[in-house]
C-alpha cells in the first residue's frame, strides 16, 4: 500500500510539474505568432486558397510557437531572481519555485533542437504553384529566419539588448517583423515593403505599451526590478507612442491604397479596412490609459471583447475583399 501511495504521489507531482512547465511556456502568447500568416493573406497569388500553402504556414506557426516557448523559458531562467521582486511575475512557475530550473532548461534546449531540423524539412517540402522568391540565394531561408529569431530574441535580447534603452523596444519589434518575413520565406514569395513597415510600427507600439505598463505597475520600484526602466518616463513613452500611433495609421492607409498585391479596381477596396485598424488602435490606447493594460498584448486581445471582435472583423473583411476582387 505504501508503494502504491508513493507511486501515486510521484505521478501527482509529475503532473503538477508538467502543468507548471506548460504555464511557463506561455501558450496564450502564441497568438503573437499569427504574424507569420500576414504574407499568405496578402499574397498576390492568393495562396490562402491553396491547402498546401496554408498547411505549410500553419506548420511554420507551430515551429515559431516551439521556439518562442523556449525563449520564454530562457528569459524566465535569466530573470528568475528579478521576477521575485515583481508583484505579478513573482507568481510565474520558475520565480515561485513550482518549476525546476533544470527541467525548464532541458525543455528549452529540446524545443529548439527539434524545431530547427523540422524547419529545414518544411522549407524543402513546399513547392510554390508559380513564381517563387529565394530570399538569400539558397533554399534554406525559412530555417535562417527561425534561427535568427531564436538568436535575437533568446540570446541577444535576454543577455544584452533588454538592458539598452530604446534598443530593447526595437529588438522586441524585430521579433514581430521576423515572424512576418518568415511567413513569406516558407512559401517562397516576396513581401511588400509597406506590410513590413506596418508590422514594424505596430510592433513598436506594442513594445512601448509594454514598457509603459511596467512603469505604471511598479511605480517608484521599477528600476529595482529592471534597471532599464529607470531610463524611461511616462511622458517620454507617451510621446513615442503618439508618434508611432500616427505613423502606423498612415502606413496602413498607404499600404491599402498603393500595395501592388492588393486590388485597385474599381478603387483601392482594402481601404475599407482602415476604420477597423484605427478603432483597434484607439481601443488599445483606451485600455492602456484607462484600464492600465498593455503589459501583455495577448491578455488584452483575449480578454477585451470589443478589441478581439474588431480584429476578427478586420480579418474576415480583408479575406472577403481579397476573395471577391482576386485577379
Amino acid at each position: 500500500m505504501e508503494q502504491i501511495a508513493e507511486i501515486e504521489l510521484t505521478r501527482a507531482r509529475g503532473g503538477a510539474m508538467l502543468i507548471e512547465l506548460l504555464r511557463a511556456m506561455r501558450p496564450k502568447e502564441w497568438i503573437k505568432n499569427t504574424f507569420v500568416f500576414a504574407a499568405i493573406v496578402f499574397s498576390q497569388q492568393r495562396l490562402w486558397m491553396h491547402v498546401d500553402a496554408v498547411l505549410t504556414v500553419t506548420l511554420a506557426f507551430a515551429l515559431f510557437c516551439m521556439v518562442a516557448s523556449a525563449i520564454y523559458l530562457l528569459n524566465d531562467l535569466v530573470d528568475m531572481e528579478k521576477d521575485r521582486a515583481h508583484p505579478k511575475k513573482r507568481n510565474r512557475p520558475l520565480a515561485s519555485g513550482r518549476l525546476s530550473p533544470r527541467i525548464a532548461a532541458l525543455t528549452a534546449v529540446a524545443l529548439v533542437v527539434v524545431a530547427l531540423p523540422l524547419s529545414v524539412a518544411l522549407d524543402l517540402s513546399y513547392a510554390p504553384p508559380g513564381d517563387s522568391t529565394t530570399w538569400f540565394g539558397y533554399n534554406y531561408d525559412f530555417p535562417a529566419a527561425l534561427f535568427t529569431y531564436a538568436i535575437i530574441q533568446g540570446v541577444a535580447y535576454s543577455y544584452y539588448f533588454k538592458h539598452v534603452v530604446i534598443m530593447d523596444i526595437f529588438t522586441i519589434a524585430a521579433g514581430f517583423v521576423l515572424r512576418a518575413v518568415a511567413g513569406a520565406m516558407v512559401i517562397d514569395i516576396a513581401i511588400t515593403p509597406w506590410l513590413l513597415i506596418c508590422m514594424g510600427l505596430l510592433a513598436l507600439f506594442l513594445g512601448l505599451a509594454k514598457r509603459r505598463a511596467e512603469l505604471v505597475l511598479l511605480e517608484n520600484g521599477a528600476g529595482a526590478h529592471r534597471r532599464i526602466l529607470d531610463e524611461y518616463s511616462l511622458p517620454l513613452l507617451d510621446q513615442m507612442m503618439s508618434i508611432v500611433t500616427a505613423a502606423t495609421i498612415i502606413a496602413y492607409t498607404l499600404f491599402t491604397s498603393t500595395a501592388e498585391t492588393l486590388p485597385h479596381e474599381p478603387f483601392p477596396v482594402m481601404m475599407i479596412t482602415v476604420p477597423f485598424v484605427v478603432y483597434a488602435i484607439f481601443r488599445y490606447l483606451y485600455l492602456i490609459y484607462k484600464q492600465d493594460g498593455g503589459g501583455s498584448p495577448a491578455d488584452l486581445v483575449l480578454r477585451d471583447m470589443p478589441l478581439a471582435s474588431c480584429i476578427v472583423l478586420w480579418g474576415l473583411t480583408s479575406v472577403a475583399i481579397l476573395a471577391a476582387f482576386a485577379s
